[in-house]
């Protein structure tokens, strides 16, 4: 994991945004963390993650015996738009982040814009899992990840044609294909249960 510091920094960051923080050494940690927040009968909703996938974290809170809004795989639109919108109302959201600044804030930048959607309303409880290779100093580098690394990374695997797809960094594109249309900053919470950010000591994700 990062210096000693940061981590009593960024846990004292976030604590005064009324966020939980927490620090796991793998991904085992992680899914033992996501299990104490997560009771056996809540309705859980998903954000597009690699790094839940990379951790297998569907798969577990399955075995756990949770009911999972699973809509990355579903074909019929009218499903998926159903499922997307049920998502709104569950009782934990469970996602990714594209960025965790230093001062104990999230960045997000959606296509649909669902999963900012769900964080910032509507679920009654957010868990977070990122590695650590999202931690950035600020804003301004979080947007700067964003455009050369998240979104170059996550049109190629979703094999979108955007400018960025050829490039490797944004071109602010206006194609159908754009996936970054909404952008969530995250900055504090008024209800200090709700949002829980467990941060893993591996690179996970985009």
């Amino acid at each position: 994991m990062e210096p000693v510091n940061m981590i009593k920094d960024l846990e004292a960051a976030f604590r005064k945004n009324n966020i939980k923080c927490y620090f796991a050494n793998d991904k085992q940690e992680a899914l033992e963390l996501v299990s104490k927040l997560v009771k056996d009968t809540d309705l859980i909703g998903l954000g597009g993650s690699i790094t839940l996938e990379e951790i297998g974290a569907v798969e577990f809170l399955k075995k756990k015996g949770n009911t999972v809004l699973e809509w990355g795989n579903e074909k019929d639109p009218a499903r998926k738009s159903m499922i997307l919108r049920d998502t709104l109302n569950c009782d934990v959201f469970l996602t990714g982040t594209n960025a965790v600044t230093l001062d104990g804030k999230l960045y997000n930048v959606d296509g649909r814009g669902n999963r900012v959607a769900a964080m910032a309303y509507g679920s009654k409880k957010v868990i977070v899992v990122c590695g650590k290779n999202k931690i950035v100093r600020n804003l301004i580098e979080a947007k700067e990840r964003l455009e050369t690394i998240a979104a170059p990374l996550n049109v190629k695997r979703l094999n979108k044609n955007t400018g960025c797809a050829a490039t490797g960094y944004c071109v602010d594109c206006h194609t159908p294909e754009r996936i970054c249309a909404v952008t969530a900053i995250t900055e504090y919470q008024q209800d200090p249960e709700r949002m829980h950010v467990i941060i893993i000591d591996k690179e996970l994700g985009f």
